[in-house]
């Protein structure tokens, strides 16, 4: 680039300055690529959800439970290919911070339901055969420094036990979808069954099936909820990914609150950004009337104008992307599972990147068709 010792001459004028809007720069684009990463988490079940599967709630809420007579009633309706049921535990591991899923699910069915969550045979058989036995997620045993054999306790801090379940650690698996769960723990629903107080007995959580065809979800869904109709405990028969953003918004409409403070982000940004340019061009006015008289084209300096944006955008970018590739995963950790894992892809990365750019292009924008319209005599008659 023939102008490149030209644009950097002009950047360093002010080095103060240039240093405060790189700074300024970064730190919003820091701001900017955690909401993304939050935004990207708590859609991330919609995204990866089985289009064959459909989840059965108690048509009140899903804290409350349905009969464990219902399945062999489900399986009965055609398209429905296979049914596993969930309940929620709830559990404290050493102390309450200590937050992860844990689920007492349907040994005999959940692979054939879940089959992207992969669990090695060997460690799945011992597991069926273990009935303290249970399976965590790789994210989960790496968080603790859990391996296969150790003893797990968790005390029971929802059914009225007030005891502490003793687990034998039987297997981890991994999922084999990008930003699958990892966080879960599952121990065997007959298990848990024998141990919780009698009103809990014989009663989950929630149903999961899997369709023959995603083509037969809506018959389904319709069929399931038309069987339990006016029943003591009616149902509510929902795709995956509708399910899994239902369960979003139960933290609030999440999307809306990002979307806000991105926008607030975006537009600090550009004025931050926007002034350093105007009162560069302001300054230089009769440097600019100099080139523009000595063959400089309107064109040259409104390149001039934009190319000094777009490398302060380019270096405040790639240092925001480089704090928040250190800091996010940092922040996820200390979270300690309160939210979905926080994962910086490389497409939210370029989209970090692509932000910085738009924002240094429409901020040096302004400024560079003011200096590409100035007229020479009236700019040198200011001076």
């Amino acid at each position: 680039m023939k102008f490149r010792r030209l644009i950097f001459a002009n950047l360093f004028r002010k080095k103060i300055r240039l240093i405060l809007t790189i700074g300024s720069f970064a730190i919003a684009l820091v701001l900017f690529m955690f909401l993304a990463v939050v935004k990207s988490a708590f859609s991330r079940g919609t995204e990866i959800a089985g289009a064959d599967r459909l989840v059965i709630t108690n048509r009140i809420g899903l804290i409350q439970t349905m009969p464990i007579a219902y399945r062999d009633k489900i399986l009965t309706i055609p398209g429905v290919k296979a049914v596993t049921h969930n309940n929620w535990f709830g559990g404290v591991y050493v102390e309450e911070k200590n937050f992860f899923p844990q689920f007492a699910i349907d040994v005999e069915n959940h692979r054939q339901v879940m089959s992207e969550l992969v669990v090695p045979e060997d460690q799945w058989q011992n597991f069926v055969k273990d009935r303290q036995g249970a399976v965590v997620g790789a994210r989960t045993a790496q968080r603790f420094g859990w391996k296969v054999g150790d003893r797990i306790p968790i005390k029971d801090s929802l059914y009225g036990t007030n005891s502490t379940w003793d687990f034998n650690l039987d297997g981890i698996y991994h999922s084999d979808k990008p930003g699958g769960d990892e966080s879960q723990f599952w121990f065997q629903w007959k298990y848990f069954d024998e141990r919780v107080p009698s009103f809990i007995k014989s009663q989950i959580g929630w149903y999961v099936l899997k369709l023959d065809s995603p083509d037969d979800a809506v018959r389904v869904a319709k069929a399931i909820d038309g069987k339990f109709a006016n029943s003591s405990t009616e149902t509510k028969t929902e795709t995956e990914s509708a399910f899994a953003a239902g369960f979003a918004k139960q933290f609030g409409n999440i999307e809306f609150l990002i979307l806000t403070i991105g926008s607030v982000v975006f537009f600090t940004l550009l004025l931050v950004t926007g002034n350093t340019m105007a009162i560069s061009v302001r300054e230089r006015t009769a440097e600019l009337a100099v080139l523009k008289a000595i063959g400089f084209t309107d064109r040259s300096v409104l390149f001039l104008v934009l190319a000094e944006s777009m490398v302060i955008a380019l270096v405040g970018g790639a240092l925001g992307l480089i704090l928040a590739a250190g800091a996010i995963p940092g922040v996820g950790a200390a979270l300690n599972g309160l939210l979905p894992p926080l994962i910086l892809s490389k497409l939210t990365l370029g989209l970090g990147l692509s932000f910085a750019l738009l924002v240094g292009a429409a901020s040096g924008l302004l400024p560079g068709i003011g200096a590409m319209r100035m007229r020479v005599v009236n700019a040198l008659r200011r001076v």
